[in-house]
C-alpha cells in the first residue's frame, strides 16, 4: 500500500471511529482521547490528520453530507416524477439514519453545531433547495397544484423531516421512523396534490416505504 493510500485509509478509520463516539456522546461529551481509543491510534496519529475535535466533527458532518448528496443527486437526475422522488428521498435518508453510523453522527453534530465556532448551514440549505426543485418538477408533472407557494413548502418539508427523525430518535431510537415519515406525508400531501390526482397519490408514502425499507 502506498503512503498516500495508507493516509486515506487511516483518515477513514478516524472518521468512522469519531462518528461512533460523537453519535454516542454528542460533541460536548466526546473527547479526542475517546476517539483515539475507538480508532486504535495514538493521539499523534489522529492529530496528524485532524488538528482539533472541531475539525474532526466537521469532517464527520462533511462525510454524512457527501453520502446524502450522492443519494439525492442520483434521485434528482432520475426520470421519476418529482413528487415520487421527494417522498422516496425522505425514505432513503431515513434508511441511512437507521443503518449508517456516520449519517447518524453527522446529523447529530449538525444539530449541535452551536457548539462549534460557526453554525453548519449548508446541509439545510441544500435540502431546502432540493425540495424546491422537486416541487417545481411535480407541478410540471401535474401532481402538485400550480398555486402552491413552492419556496414556503420547501422551507417547511425539510425541517419537518428533521423534526420527525429527531423525535423518533429520542422516543424509539428511530425504530418507528418509517411509520412517522408516512404520517408526516399523510398530512403534507393533501396541501400539495392536485385534487384529481389525490386518489392515485394518497398511498404513495406507504408504498415507497414498503418497496424500500
Amino acid at each position: 500500500m502506498t503512503p498516500q493510500a495508507r493516509a486515506v485509509e487511516t483518515r477513514a478509520v478516524i472518521i468512522r471511529a469519531a462518528a461512533d463516539v460523537f453519535g454516542a456522546f454528542g460533541y460536548g461529551g466526546a473527547s479526542m482521547a475517546d476517539i483515539c481509543l475507538a480508532a486504535g491510534l495514538t493521539k499523534g496519529a489522529v492529530y496528524f490528520h485532524f488538528e482539533s475535535k472541531e475539525a474532526l466533527a466537521l469532517a464527520v458532518i462533511d462525510a454524512q453530507h457527501e453520502r446524502a448528496i450522492a443519494l439525492g443527486g442520483e434521485l434528482l437526475h432520475s426520470d421519476q416524477p418529482g413528487l415520487h422522488v421527494l417522498v422516496r428521498m425522505a425514505v432513503e435518508l431515513a434508511t441511512q439514519l437507521r443503518t449508517d453510523p456516520v449519517s447518524r453522527a453527522g446529523i447529530r453534530l449538525t444539530m449541535e453545531s452551536s457548539n462549534l465556532s460557526a453554525p453548519v448551514v449548508t446541509p439545510y440549505e441544500d435540502w431546502i433547495a432540493a425540495c424546491d426543485l422537486l416541487l417545481r418538477r411535480a407541478i410540471l408533472d401535474g401532481d402538485v397544484r400550480a398555486d402552491v407557494d413552492v419556496a414556503a413548502a420547501a422551507r417547511f418539508i425539510s425541517p419537518a423531516f428533521t423534526g420527525v427523525q429527531v423525535v423518533s430518535d429520542v422516543l424509539t431510537g428511530r425504530d418507528d421512523l418509517m411509520q412517522r415519515i408516512v404520517e408526516m406525508w399523510s398530512f403534507v400531501l393533501p396541501s400539495l396534490v392536485v385534487p384529481e390526482r389525490w386518489e392515485q397519490l394518497r398511498t404513495l408514502p406507504q408504498e415507497i416505504v414498503e418497496l424500500w425499507a
